[in-house]
């Protein structure tokens, strides 16, 4: 029989912090969203507190007076250098491994048959907490939903060593009575709450329903839960669409600034797509005004072009990008958030070129200049080269030049360092 694992690290945001504050080990810690806007990830600590996922930042100190909060901004940098060592060694330890987002990966768990499972999950637990400092919970079962199910209690429950095997029909049966329907994959807290209103409150209850057609996500959900195997392996490594978008720190109403965040947008989706080895046919923009505030007039757009080409360039996406966003922008706005749809996403290797539009050489260039600057922003930190587009000038004529990049135009008053990516935030050992 098949098996898989999912591997998925502890509170990852935290987690990464603390790989660096071993002080904070049993401190409540909380990550805040971008601009410092409002809490998107706690340790165990500050959930037992009463902290909530969405709490503004300026309410935690009145929600909690006596508490002492250790508060970090989002460093994505730090969260994707630290993620890329647990997947390197899941790699390594798992016959086949799909990364499914930035802190859980799938491993198909073939040639295994006369593998002690659960001690593989223990031992794989304990080798990358020992190398990187991230705990992480494995939930090891013959389907994919069964394992993030299993990975669920190997996180919760202590008694599992941080590794749950489901292996027979009895903890399969015992698992689906204890888990929550809303917490099942594939489902979700809408269509739960649909359910629920028909009397089923947990996992079992749904799996022994008799399930109608219609809805091919559903149904595979429920045979999976029933102890089938039906959720193909092909398409979880890549993402289907990929959107960078952001909301300001502030409002914006000139188009030249606008169009600097988008092309920070663009380029950055364009760096996703060649990590994971994928060109986009469709490029998409939108921008925004800010909802909360009815005293200013309202305005959303959205806008897409297909290229004739699929491609991962940087320098053609925020070209596409910036002439989508000609196409919406309307002066006179005030505008709190933008972003880039990327769509259409196909493997690299199965270019389709079109012969009106292909160019050969200058293919090849951007090819060979994004792989330069690919190369160099890993060795010296995210964004040490970029394109014109993406720098941030002075607003106002004749002031001093100075280029900014994206991350420093980001409210983050309380980020952390970068000692595995940048030599000027290397650890000093006294």
């Amino acid at each position: 029989m098949r098996y898989y694992a999912v591997v998925d690290c502890d509170n990852c945001y935290v987690s990464c912090e603390r790989v660096f504050r071993p002080d904070l080990k049993h401190a409540v810690v909380v990550v805040l969203s971008n601009n410092d806007g409002c809490v998107v990830a706690r340790s165990n600590e500050a959930k037992q507190l009463g902290v909530k996922a969405g709490t503004p930042y300026y309410q935690l100190a009145s929600l909690f007076p006596q508490a002492k909060i250790a508060v970090f901004s989002s460093n994505y940098e730090l969260y994707g250098e630290m993620t890329a060592r647990v997947m390197s060694l899941i790699r390594k330890a798992a016959p086949q491994c799909f990364r499914y987002s930035i802190d859980e990966a799938f491993c198909v768990l073939d040639g295994m048959e006369r593998v002690d499972l659960k001690q593989w999950g223990e031992q794989l637990h304990q080798q990358i907490l020992r190398c990187t400092g991230m705990p992480v919970s494995i939930g090891i079962a013959p389907n994919k939903t069964l394992a993030k199910m299993a990975s669920h209690f190997a996180k919760h429950y202590a008694g599992y060593r941080h590794c749950c095997l489901i292996d027979t029909k009895e903890k399969r049966g015992k698992a689906l009575r204890l888990y929550p329907l809303k917490e099942v994959w594939g489902i979700g807290r809408r269509l739960a709450a649909r359910f629920q209103a028909l009397g089923m409150e947990t996992a079992w209850d749904f799996a022994k329903q008799q399930l109608g057609g219609g809805n091919v996500v559903l149904e595979r959900t429920w045979r999976e839960l029933n102890g089938e195997d039906c959720v193909p392996n092909e398409g979880m490594a890549r993402k289907k669409t990929i959107c960078t978008s952001r909301s300001f720190n502030g409002m914006i109403s000139d188009v030249g600034e606008l169009a600097t965040h988008v092309a920070n947008f663009a380029a950055r989706g364009a760096e996703k797509l060649r990590r994971q080895g994928s060109v986009a046919a469709v490029v998409g923009v939108f921008i925004e005004t800010n909802p909360f505030r009815e005293d200013l007039p309202q305005y959303w757009n959205s806008c897409d072009e297909t290229l004739l080409t699929p491609t991962d360039a940087t320098a053609t996406i925020v070209e596409t990008a910036r002439r989508c966003l000609d196409r919406v922008f309307l002066p006179g706005y005030h505008y709190k958030r933008a972003g880039v749809l990327l769509m259409g996403i196909a493997p690299a290797s199965g270019i389709q070129t079109n012969f009106l539009d292909f160019d050969a050489e200058r293919f090849q260039k951007l090819k060979s200049l994004d792989a330069i600057v690919d190369r160099i922003n890993k060795q010296n930190g995210t964004e040490t080269v970029v394109l014109a587009a993406q720098q941030y000038r002075p607003r106002k004529p004749g002031g001093r030049a100075k280029a900014e990049v994206f991350a420093n135009v980001i409210r983050h008053d309380f980020r952390s360092k970068n000692p595995t990516t940048r030599w000027c935030d290397i650890v000093q050992l006294k």
